[in-house]
């Protein structure tokens, strides 16, 4: 649904000890080795298609911080990153990592909104 929260991502200093943390904390599945140094997050179980099977819940990914990714960042599902991005802008916001591939599977592109709070984009490959 466009417009929904669908993803987080948290940066971490050690992301070792972040992910023993998570795990501790919160009981969440953390999976390592997906590429870049990043980590997917599974907060609450997943059907086949690897979406949240409980209505509302999200899942995510850790990554070692560093810019854009300093603070802990929420995703926004759009079905069209270069169109959510001009809107953005032309609101006062400011594009801080145009629209890449992810893997395939879709799109991702950060930005920051006018009070300088850095959010990401999801645009879905089909």
């Amino acid at each position: 649904m466009s417009g929904s929260v669908v993803h987080f991502e948290i940066p971490a200093d050690e992301p070792d000890r972040a992910h023993g943390f998570y795990r501790e904390a919160f009981g969440w599945q953390i999976q390592t080795g997906v590429g870049g140094g990043y980590s997917l997050v599974s907060t609450t179980p997943s059907d086949d298609s690897g979406r949240p099977a409980q209505p509302g819940a999200i899942n995510g990914g850790m990554l070692s911080r560093q810019h854009p990714v300093t603070s802990p960042v929420l995703t926004i599902d759009v079905p069209d990153i270069e169109s959510a991005l001009a809107t953005i802008e032309s609101l006062g916001g400011s594009t801080l990592v145009g629209k890449q591939d992810v893997m395939g599977m879709g799109f991702s592109a950060y930005f920051t909104d006018t009070e300088g709070n850095v959010m990401g984009l999801w645009q879905s490959a089909t």
